[in-house]
């Protein structure tokens, strides 16, 4: 046996062939006195005195990779002996994620994996064989990060996150590219919003560019499910909740962090095809001051029968209109899981096109993507970029004057989705355009070619060159700081 340490004054890890233990604060007792200078003189006798009750498998191979890529984390059994008291007594005081402490147990059964088609590869349906896992004590901080199969979690009845839905997750996806490459979208904002979301529901925070670091090796080890063709991708769903097991009201002592992956294809099967929206003036997503701006499932549930009132009258999702008294229709909110854009021609001599989306006025979730179609259209330089109030009675008087040149949603699991109506409490529906023709001009282009190569006089269609703007970063075509490789 040989015994190594890690950086974490946390945990110790031990290799045994194809054995790797996980010590923590449960064992460290066996780590004293006598015991102690048996391991230090003899690590064999460490098998006497029950360690292997923590024992995870991986192979050989895996964690000598390990070691040789991480091994500034690692000392070996001659540095122990050197320092053997200060670093096993050093266990004082909560503890952080630490990607060198990760443990890997590699799954006994693998799963076929689906066919490659949008039918198939619905959203979420899906997972691969591995999930990370992590968790939390407030006495003792955030323990060793765990790679293993994907099943079932251990929830005492109790588990606060069962009563008070005290949770919230995160949507990335990782794209397999050209090069054959994996790379993650702007991996640093989920983390930041993680982070924000954490702290407005009282779960703990986090080491995030650790964190990221686990879920890149969670991407590494199920590379093989990450599909490669375009318009298909790895949806990443990081998720923290509050596993205490106390029915009263309060912080939580106990919390847990999970990821597990998903292949995906287009969130909407039929493509770049416009859908309809119902509008929901009587329900709302979120409200002044509540947690409109934070992705926690509260949020989401009071959404499904919303969600399927809209399907019975033939719309795809939900814009919600807050209702703030002024006699202008209302507040326009979010379309369901997306936010919400409208490309409006100003009346008068100038037509001057405006590019509108809610601002982030706490009501609405601060998307990843919304900020990167933000950003890109600013780049184009043709239109003006507004985040402001928008009342729906603005929307449906430019509707009716055919000055809402198009509207789109955008989001992680859908990307750019184009919208063709808005259907009313009463049933009549305001139309808005979508040139067709428009986007499939951009969506032909040549991956990668559109960089600082735009012409006068192209037809307008936002969707159709936004989307060939973010597949072309999604997928290594075009080199971009936003694009994170793993590999």
């Amino acid at each position: 046996m040989r015994l190594l340490k890690c950086s974490s004054p946390f945990s110790k890890i031990l290799l045994r062939d194809e054995l790797f233990c996980y010590l923590d604060r449960s064992v460290a007792s066996f780590f004293q006195g006598e015991i102690l200078k048996s391991l230090l003189n003899d690590p064999d006798s460490v098998a006497n005195h029950g360690v292997y009750n923590h024992v995870f498998h991986t192979t050989r191979t895996s964690m000598a990779m390990r070691r040789q890529e991480y091994g500034r984390g690692f000392t070996s059994i001659r540095a122990l002996q050197q320092q053997s008291a200060e670093n096993i007594d050093n266990l004082s005081g909560p503890s952080n994620i630490i990607f060198e402490d990760l443990v890997y147990q590699r799954s006994r059964n693998f799963k076929a994996k689906p066919k490659l088609d949008a039918q198939t590869l619905k959203f979420g349906v899906f997972c691969t064989d591995h999930m990370l896992k992590i968790t939390w004590t407030e006495a003792h901080g955030w323990k060793a990060p765990l790679i293993n199969p994907v099943g079932p979690l251990p929830l005492h009845p109790c588990a606060q996150v069962l009563h008070y839905a005290i949770e919230c997750f995160e949507g990335m996806k990782a794209f397999r590219g050209k090069d054959g490459r994996v790379r993650l979208f702007r991996p640093d904002m989920n983390m930041d919003r993680l982070i924000r979301s954490a702290t407005r529901i009282g779960l703990p925070q986090f080491d995030k560019v650790a964190l990221l670091e686990c879920i890149k090796e969670l991407l590494r080890i199920e590379k093989d499910w990450i599909p490669s063709e375009e318009g298909f991708s790895i949806y990443i769903r990081p998720t923290m909740i509050a596993t205490d097991s106390l029915l009263g009201l309060a912080p939580t002592k106990e919390a847990m962090l999970f990821v597990v992956l998903s292949p995906v294809g287009p969130y909407f099967p039929s493509g770049l095809k416009p859908i309809r929206l119902f509008v929901d003036t009587k329900n709302a997503r979120a409200f002044p001051g509540g947690v409109g701006n934070n992705k926690v499932g509260g949020n989401y549930a009071p959404t499904i029968v919303p969600l399927k009132q809209a399907a019975e009258r033939g719309c795809s999702q939900v814009l919600y209109v807050l209702q703030d008294g002024l006699g202008k229709g209302g507040l326009v909110g979010e379309a369901g899981a997306m936010n919400v854009f409208f490309l409006i021609r100003s009346r008068g001599l100038n037509e001057e096109l405006e590019l509108v989306t809610p601002a982030l006025d706490g009501t609405i979730l601060p998307g990843v993507t919304r900020d990167s179609v933000l950003r890109l259209s600013r780049s184009f330089g043709n239109m003006k970029v507004s985040e402001r109030q928008l009342h729906f009675q603005e929307i449906e008087d430019a509707a009716s004057e055919g000055l809402v040149i198009e509207a789109f949603g955008t989001g992680t699991a859908c990307m750019i989705q184009p919208i063709s109506g808005l259907v009313k409490e009463d049933g009549s529906e305001i139309s808005l355009k979508f040139d067709s023709k428009a986007a499939e001009y951009w969506l032909q282009k040549l991956p990668g070619s559109l960089i600082n190569s735009s012409k006068d006089n192209e037809p307008i269609s936002l969707c159709g060159r936004l989307t060939r703007e973010l597949l072309d970063i999604y997928y290594g075509y075009t080199e971009h700081t936003w694009s994170v490789a793993v590999d």
